[in-house]
C-alpha cells in the first residue's frame, strides 16, 4: 500500500469514528413511526441470559417511550428468568403476553417482526444470522459483542451492515468503551496528533476465567455445548474473541485502521479438564498495522495470578494509558502530564450506548453504524485465533476470505455440532502446527 492510500485509508477511518464517537452527526432521516419522544418504540430482545437480560434494562431505563413486547431464546428458563426479573423492575414498560414469548432455534425471526428496535444477545455464534434477519426485516439494532466467530460469519455481518446503510437503520455494538466518556476525550486527543504517530502499543484482557456449568445427564450435547457456549469455538470463538475484543477494538480505534497480519502464541496451560471444552486459556499475538507498527496483546485465564485488563500506547512524541475504570491519561516523552481524565463522577457507558441510540432513534435520525468496525474488530480476534492455534502468520485478507464456518450443519436439540468429546469426554484442542484453518 503506497502512502497516499495509507493517509487515506487512516482519515476515512478517523472520520468515520468521529461520527460514531459524536463529534459529527448526519442530517436527520425520518423514521416512521417515531418522530418524538412520546410515540412508543417497541423493542424484541432475542437472547435471554444474563447480558441480554441487562441489555433490555439498560434500553428500558432510557428517558424514551419504549416498551418491550417480545422475547425470544433457545430455552424456556432463561427466557422465564429474564421476563420475571424484568417484569418487577419495569412493570409499566413490559409488555410480553405468552404469545409473543418465542423459544427454540426459530425463535428470533418471530420476536424480530414484532418490534422496531432489536436487542440481539444470544452466544455470539449465532449472531450473523440475527443481523441478517433483524436487517432483512428493516430494523434498528442493538447487538453484542463479538458479533460473529468465524471468516463467513464476519462476511455476513459486514454484507448486512452494508444494507442497514442503505435502509438507513441504527446499528449500535456493545463495544461500550466506544461510548465511555474517556476513551472518547483521550482518543480523539490522540488522533490530534497530541502524542504524535502510534509506533507500539500493549492492551491486556488478564482474569481468572469464567463460569462452568456441570453436564446433566438428561442433556443432549447440542445442549450442553450451548450451556457452556464459552469454552466451544462455534458458539464464542474463544476469549480472545469473546472478551478481549474489547481491548482489540481500543488498538484499531487508536491506530485507525486494521492490522495487515497478525503472529503469535497460546496454549491451554492452567485450564485444561473436559469441562473447558476446546479452548485455550492465554493467547499472546502482535498486531502488525500498515505503517509497520505493532500492538502487543494479550489474555489469559489463570486463577492466582495478577489480573490486568487496560491499554497502552506509545506515540512519537508521547504515550497514553486507558482503562476501563474511567483513566485517561496522555504524557509527553519528559514525562509532563498532557491530559487527565477525570475517574469519578462518569456515566456508565452501558448505559449511555442505549440512551445514544434510543435518542437517534426517537429523533428520526441515522448516525449509527457500528457494525462494521465491530465486524471488523471481531476479524482481528479471530485471526488472532487462527495464529495461536497454528503457530503461523495470518494475513488479513486471507483470514477475511477464509472458509472455516464452524457452525453445526444442523440446529436441532439431537443434532451433533462438529466437535465432539472423545471416550473420555475430553474434546480436541488445536496443536500449533498442526491445525490448519481453511483459505478460500
Amino acid at each position: 500500500m503506497n502512502k497516499l492510500n495509507l493517509h487515506q485509508q487512516r482519515r476515512d477511518f478517523l472520520k468515520t469514528s468521529a461520527v460514531i464517537a459524536g463529534s459529527t452527526m448526519l442530517s436527520s432521516i425520518p423514521f416512521m413511526g417515531h418522530s418524538s419522544v412520546n410515540d412508543t418504540i417497541k423493542i424484541a430482545l432475542v437472547g435471554c441470559g444474563g447480558r441480554g437480560t441487562g441489555a433490555a434494562s439498560q434500553a428500558l431505563s432510557t428517558k424514551f417511550n419504549i416498551q418491550l413486547v417480545a422475547m425470544a431464546d433457545a430455552f424456556r428458563d432463561q427466557l422465564d428468568n429474564s421476563f420475571k426479573d424484568l417484569s418487577e423492575k419495569f412493570k409499566e414498560k413490559v409488555n410480553v403476553p405468552e404469545d409473543h414469548k418465542f423459544v427454540g432455534f426459530d425463535a428470533y425471526a418471530k420476536a424480530i417482526a414484532l418490534a422496531d428496535v432489536v436487542i440481539l444477545a444470544t452466544s455470539p455464534g449465532f449472531r450473523p444470522t440475527h443481523f441478517e434477519e433483524a436487517i432483512r426485516q428493516g430494523k434498528h439494532v442493538f447487538m453484542e459483542k463479538p458479533v460473529a466467530v468465524d471468516a463467513p460469519g464476519v462476511r455476513k455481518v459486514l454484507a448486512a451492515a452494508e444494507e442497514a446503510k442503505k435502509k438507513k437503520l441504527n446499528v449500535v455494538v456493545g463495544l461500550q468503551r466506544r461510548y465511555q466518556k474517556n476513551y472518547r476525550e483521550a482518543i480523539k486527543r490522540i488522533h490530534a496528533g497530541e502524542i504524535g504517530d502510534i509506533v507500539g502499543g500493549q492492551v491486556y484482557w488478564n482474569s481468572g476465567g469464567v463460569w462452568v456449568r456441570p453436564r446433566k445427564p438428561e442433556q443432549t450435547e447440542m445442549e450442553y455445548q450451548m450451556r457452556n457456549w464459552f469454552y466451544f469455538n462455534w458458539l464464542c470463538g474463544d476469549h480472545i474473541v469473546e472478551q478481549h475484543v474489547h481491548n482489540i477494538d481500543i488498538a484499531n480505534w487508536v491506530k485507525g485502521s486494521y492490522p495487515v497480519s497478525i503472529q503469535g502464541t497460546g496454549s491451554r496451560a492452567w485450564r485444561t479438564g473436559k469441562e473447558y471444552g476446546e479452548i485455550y486459556d492465554n493467547h499472546s499475538i502482535e498486531l502488525t498495522y500498515a505503517d509497520g507498527s505493532v500492538i502487543y496483546s494479550q489474555c489469559r485465564h489463570f486463577e492466582g495470578t495478577q489480573n490486568r485488563v487496560d491499554e497502552t500506547f506509545f506515540g512519537t512524541k508521547g504515550k497514553a494509558y486507558l482503562s476501563a475504570g474511567n483513566t485517561g491519561k496522555l504524557w509527553d516523552h519528559q514525562g509532563n502530564l498532557l491530559f487527565n481524565h477525570p475517574t469519578k463522577g462518569q456515566a456508565n457507558p452501558y448505559q449511555t450506548e442505549h440512551d445514544e441510540l434510543f435518542e437517534t432513534i426517537s429523533k428520526g435520525e441515522y448516525k449509527h453504524w457500528d457494525a462494521e468496525y465491530g465486524a471488523k474488530s471481531t476479524l482481528t480476534g479471530i485471526i488472532g485465533r487462527y495464529a495461536t492455534y497454528s503457530g503461523q502468520v495470518i494475513k488479513w485478507d486471507d483470514a477475511l476470505n477464509a472458509n472455516n464456518s464452524l457452525m453445526p450443519e444442523t440446529l436441532a436439540w439431537d443434532a451433533k455440532p462438529k466437535i465432539l468429546p472423545d471416550e473420555n469426554g475430553l474434546y480436541p484442542v488445536a496443536q500449533p502446527g498442526l491445525f490448519h484453518w481453511e483459505k478460500a
